[in-house]
């Protein structure tokens, strides 16, 4: 197979009063044309999310964007394990699973 080409990335520039936000929420949808992904956060007590970013990608770009989101989260696990979601866990395992002290050594020690 042959091999490919890797294409330089490009420099950032991170304009001084560029904010970072946290996000917890996202809704994403689709035109044949464009992807459309509103970045939001929804606080306790508020009765609607606040959208802070509203992102716009080609199909292509959200299907990179999608590869490279997931060879992120795929490294960021082999750093600093499995990210765990909520409801993936059978109640067998939640009830016997050993808990680790802050201090990473064996329990009872």
């Amino acid at each position: 197979m042959a091999e490919r080409s890797r294409v330089p990335l490009p420099n950032f520039e991170l304009p001084q009063n560029l904010e970072p936000v946290y996000s917890n929420l996202a809704r994403i949808s689709h035109s044949p044309t464009e992807f459309v992904m509103d970045i939001a956060r929804m606080l306790p007590g508020t009765p609607n999310p606040v959208i802070l970013a509203r992102v716009l990608m080609s199909p292509v770009g959200a299907k990179l964007f999608a590869r490279a989101l997931n060879d992120n989260l795929a490294r960021y696990e082999i750093a600093f394990g499995e990210i765990v979601l909520p409801g993936d866990t059978t109640l067998a395992e939640d009830l016997f699973r050993t808990i680790q002290p802050p201090d990473g050594s064996p329990p009872g020690k």
